[in-house]
């Protein structure tokens, strides 16, 4: 029952590979490519919502905005963050179960098949840098609601890399969270008003 609009990016990431080219010349395709393709599209939404008098809502849920795995001033460009108190794993069970409770598919099943993906390049998937979501989501539990070390998390039988890992991203993505738009609280622990980690 929503109305679906399609704007390309294409273009308008020409226009900034051209303007930047004197600059990044000779330098390899990076994060910073994919960056600028959510930062286009942040501003394509800002400008609908402005337009149309609505609410853009932003699409980060609370282990990619826990993590850093979203951009700033990209796909955190927005009101509300309607998700960014409901883990990924939540996410989806909150799918599943709204597909379940009525008489046609909410979410189309392919979404909830494919692997998740910022789509900001071929192939890309988030496992690719990120633990998968159902560990990633627990040692987040651990670490941000039940505020335990790294060690204790890894005594409990989680790789030591991977605690390390999302750990270190945690912290090195205060800056983000600080700068995202309220959230709605689901969880004991919210980041926000009620989240203090200095940056």
């Amino acid at each position: 029952g929503m109305e679906l609009i399609s704007l390309p990016i294409s273009g308008i990431m020409q226009e900034f590979d051209s303007v930047l080219q004197p600059v990044f010349s000779g330098l390899k395709k990076d994060v910073t490519e994919e960056n600028i393709q959510a930062r286009i599209r942040g501003n394509l939404l800002m400008a609908l919502a402005n337009k149309l008098g609505a609410l853009l809502l932003t699409t980060g849920n609370k282990s990619e905005m826990a993590v850093g795995y979203c951009t700033i001033y990209g796909d955190m460009a927005g009101g509300l963050g309607l998700l960014s108190d409901v883990p990924k794993t939540m996410v989806y069970s909150v799918c599943f179960w709204l597909n379940k409770t009525k008489e046609t598919r909410i979410i189309p099943e392919n979404i909830l098949e494919k692997a998740p993906s910022a789509e900001l390049k071929p192939d890309q998937k988030d496992q690719d840098s990120l633990p998968a979501y159902e560990t990633l989501d627990s040692i987040l539990y651990f670490l941000l609601e039940r505020f335990e070390g790294v060690d204790k998390i890894i005594s409990r039988g989680f790789s030591a890399q991977d605690v390390h890992m999302v750990s270190r991203l945690v912290h090195r993505s205060e800056f983000k969270r600080k700068q995202a738009p309220p959230g709605l609280k689901i969880t004991d622990r919210a980041f926000g008003t009620g989240w203090r980690m200095p940056i």
